[in-house]
């Protein structure tokens, strides 16, 4: 295996950006003036009719094959680093959004810009999600600003030596966030440098993907008015946060049903429940009724013998599909999920994992045969755009979830892919195709 994809990148990672990049930057070799520039649907997620409505699962494609475009550039394209900078990206949403470990008004991220001397711009972005990531918004701009100034002052190297020495310089979980904000600056400016859009360089497989809408934890008339609207605007899957209050959630899903009786869900219960509740739930709706074909996270991260018992339990009884999400924030985890059969389906999330680090989860994810569910934080469009082209290139993603753009007040992202409600469309542009104006941005 690609030693870039070694899970060697995700030991333990040290608790202090200071620990991980000391002052004589052993990163490479200095350039000769090391001053800082400034910058100038198999998605049936709840169903209610037969099983002959389900869209055939999608064709797997060897994993041998995937990203050699990618994999090719690692080897062949040479990075030299202008300017490196990442800076906050604040941004209203239009209601809070609340699920089961926490509540946002605001997303408080952490924009990152790279530009490489032949010109070629890149852009990235590190969620910020309370109790999710290891990085608050000041720890996430301190380690951005660390990186990014180790890339200016390094001399120019391969794109995949460069990738595994910001491996090396943000390891592990307490920095995924922000390595992966590096990671997708550097990829897209390396899609810019050779002209192609991410898709491609990703594999090609399509130019757009179709992404359910979630639904946070509201009151049942609240998800109701939500629910009539997202039919209105074309969704068909919804995504419902639960987890908070067991018959509360009981009560939403029926308000749901209500209003928009023919959508597909899928539950997402951020580790709310205790094992015995989850599969409480999967018996009410039963008794409604309604089969959840994926039940996402439905007990804490750790309470590994708990997500192995709702999964046999789901899988046995009612043929419901589990996922993994916070419970696979490393390579380890997530071959122990498969080795033990923990869940059915592995949620990709490049602010858990990083890039490269996604890219490993995928590959031994499909050489197992699990399912892979691809999803975000709370993220402008320059993590979702990286993450559907992504999808798009790949092609190997039953459930997308990359919809959280739709829920800002306002996105200040340019241009990068078409929404047309639930449908994505990414065109020919290079890299990622978004942006941010740099100047507006604090």
């Amino acid at each position: 295996m690609d030693p870039l994809r070694s899970a060697a990148l995700y030991s333990s990672a040290p608790t202090s950006v200071s620990s991980v990049i000391p002052h004589d930057l052993d990163f490479r070799s200095r350039k000769a003036s090391p001053c800082w520039h400034p910058p100038r649907r198999e998605l049936l997620l709840f169903r209610c009719a037969d099983s002959s409505t389900r869209p055939p699962p999608p064709k797997r494609q060897p994993a041998a094959m995937m990203l050699s475009l990618f994999d090719s550039l690692k080897d062949s394209l040479t990075i030299d680093v202008a300017l490196a900078e990442g800076r906050p990206l604040d941004v209203p949403l239009a209601r809070p959004f609340t699920i089961a470990s926490s509540r946002l008004d605001r997303v408080a991220n952490v924009a990152v810009r790279v530009q490489l001397r032949n010109g070629s711009v890149g852009w990235g972005e590190a969620p910020v999600l309370p109790l999710v990531t290891a990085e608050d918004q000041p720890a996430a701009l301190a380690a951005a600003a660390a990186a990014c100034s180790a890339l200016v002052q390094s001399l120019p190297m391969t794109l995949g030596d460069v990738l595994r020495e910001v491996g090396r310089l943000l390891p592990g979980h307490d920095f995924a966030s922000v390595r992966a904000g590096v990671e997708m600056a550097l990829i897209d400016a390396a899609a810019n440098s050779i002209r192609i859009p991410l898709w491609r360089l990703f594999g090609g497989v399509s130019n757009s993907i179709t992404t359910d809408i979630t639904i946070p934890i509201v009151s049942p008339s609240e998800a109701a008015e939500l629910a009539a609207k997202y039919c209105r605007q074309g969704f068909s899957t919804l995504k419902l946060k639960v987890g908070k209050d067991l018959n509360s959630d009981i009560e939403v899903l029926t308000a749901i049903r209500s209003v928009h009786p023919d959508c597909l869900f899928v539950l997402d219960a951020n580790e709310g429940y205790k094992a015995h509740q989850a599969i409480e739930v999967l018996d009410k709706l039963h008794a409604m009724g309604v089969t959840p074909i994926l039940f996402e996270q439905p007990v804490h991260r750790d309470d590994w013998e708990g997500l192995h018992l709702v999964s046999h339990v789901a899988k046995d009884k009612y043929g419901v599909s589990v996922a993994a999400d916070e419970s696979c924030r490393s390579v380890d985890d997530a071959n122990k999920i498969i080795h033990g059969n923990l869940a059915h389906v592995i949620n990709i999330k490049l602010a858990k994992l990083g890039v490269i680090g996604a890219f490993e989860v995928i590959n031994i994810a499909r050489e197992a045969g699990i399912g892979l569910m691809i999803g975000g934080m709370v993220e402008t469009r320059l993590a979702m755009g990286f993450a559907g082209h992504l999808a798009a290139g790949l092609g190997c993603f039953s459930f997308i979830d990359l919809d959280t753009p739709l829920l800002l007040a306002e996105d200040p992202v340019i241009q990068g892919y078409e929404a047309s409600g639930s449908v994505y469309k990414f065109d020919n542009s290079r890299g990622q195709g978004g942006f941010l104006c740099w100047d507006n941005v604090s």
